[in-house]
């Protein structure tokens, strides 16, 4: 079998890094204007226990600074009575200012709080 040749893998490799920093970049920004905006109280995030979503979002959140609530549905009955009260199809689902969003969309939040 012939190996792919050393240019084809250093343009893939360094797609792949570009890609990560740009992503590293925009996560960071999302946090900063997140932060701007958010008061204590103004996210809460249903989350499962088994979701590595939800752990994915509560590290990006607390690594930002950005306070929220957290109740997960294996543990706390009013939190499952919410996450079903709100047809929520997944996890995590959060609750910002009143709205709901399903999954982690930093984009949506944003555009929330503003």
């Amino acid at each position: 079998m012939k190996r792919p040749p050393l240019s084809l893998i250093l343009v893939v490799a360094g797609t792949w890094l570009a890609s990560a920093a740009w992503r590293s970049h925009v996560a960071s920004e999302d946090g900063k204007a997140l932060a701007a905006l958010v008061k204590p109280g103004d996210i809460r995030m249903i989350s499962s226990e088994t979701c590595p979503y939800c752990l994915a979002a509560r590290r990006w959140m607390a690594e930002q600074g950005l306070p929220f609530q957290e109740c997960f549905i294996e543990r706390d009955t009013q939190c499952l009575a919410d996450y079903r009260a709100l047809g929520a199809a997944g996890t995590p689902t959060l609750v910002v200012r009143g709205q709901r969003v399903v999954g982690f969309d930093r984009a949506r939040m944003l555009e929330i709080l503003k």
